[in-house]
């Protein structure tokens, strides 16, 4: 027969292991001391890789930090232990920075190949829980991530281990990150797909309508010209320039309504009669991103784009925004 749970002890339990996790990362604070400035030290100097290497949980939090490390600015991989010992060594140079993660410091794929991690003469940074273990002792720099208890029931299972390893990896790939002053738009390089890559790599140029998709009236225009110009763009607005293109208004779907509500005889006003003085606008340069933001805080849908002289050369429309993921 299955066990039936019992919804009270299921929730004591939840909230026991959350605690046991949070004291481990209090308890990590004090030891973010000189040997991690040295860690980062060692990381921020390396002219080759950051190898990280670790078997089991160990070796699932290694590949996470590796990974982290990377897409922030320190080029970084890793490297199966077991797999090293059959030839997987040779992906290490000298140029390297190893950092080795085992909690226990005494894991046997890993201590067999320190040895010749420090015949070759690649800096090694131990992360261990264990400060007079092998891997700690033969390190130049340790890392400790020592834990008064795993959040298993009986101890045994690595849980706030990983949790305050992980967290310590963390924290060296965003010291690291601040000390590179790495930017929003270097790590979009290294984020090109998905939804952050187009929100922090993609321009209002690359989507703005251009050229001949402007829709674009003269002050003194009929009404019945500009609802026809707003028709034939289907952008649902029209911008307002002067000869030179620079940007006077704008006549909108929203303003039309309000036209129709105040009962404006569309038949014999002119455009510069109702429209918006002045208008929301954009610089092409800035990220689609910022559009949005505009967009929503201002509550419309569409935004002139405007050069350095207020001359209108986009726009750009919510729609546009939508396709191009960037929403």
């Amino acid at each position: 027969m299955p066990h039936r749970l019992n919804p009270e002890n299921v929730l004591n339990m939840g909230r026991r292991v959350l605690e046991i996790e949070r004291d481990g990362l209090q308890g990590l604070l004090s030891r973010i001391d000189t040997d991690f400035v040295r860690a980062c030290e060692r990381m921020m100097a390396c002219t080759g890789r950051v190898v990280v290497t670790g078997m089991g949980k160990s070796g699932h939090i290694g590949g996470k930090i590796a990974a982290t490390l990377a897409s922030t600015g320190t080029p970084a991989f890793f490297v199966h232990p077991g797999e090293a010992s059959h030839g997987d060594l040779g992906m290490i140079t000298r140029q390297d920075v190893v950092l080795a993660i085992s909690y226990s410091g005494e894991t046997a794929e890993i201590v067999t190949i320190l040895p010749l991690i420090k015949r070759m003469g690649a800096p090694l940074i131990a992360m261990t829980g264990k400060p007079n273990s092998t891997m700690a002792k033969m390190s130049d720099v340790h890392l400790n991530v020592a834990v008064d208890q795993e959040a298993c029931p009986m101890n045994l299972a690595p849980t706030a281990s990983t949790t305050a390893t992980l967290a310590m990896g963390d924290a060296l790939a965003v010291a690291l990150l601040d000390a590179r002053g790495f930017t929003p738009e270097d790590f979009a390089m290294s984020h090109p797909g998905g939804s952050l890559g187009r929100r922090l790599l993609l321009k209002i140029a690359d989507v703005m309508h251009g050229g001949d998709r402007l829709p674009k009236v003269a002050p003194g225009t009929p009404m019945t010209v500009a609802l026809l110009e707003m028709t034939r763009q289907g952008l649902g607005m029209t911008a307002v320039v002067d000869a030179q293109d620079r940007i006077i208004g704008v006549y909108t779907d929203g303003d039309l309504r309000r036209s129709l509500e105040e009962q404006v005889d569309l038949r014999t006003a002119t455009i510069d009669q109702v429209m918006t003085p002045g208008g929301r606008r954009a610089r092409p340069e800035w990220l689609a991103a910022e559009a949005v933001r505009l967009m929503e805080l201002h509550k419309i849908t569409a935004l002139l784009v405007a050069d350095a002289d207020d001359r209108l050369v986009g726009v750009v429309h919510m729609h546009d925004l939508l396709r191009a993921g960037v929403v």
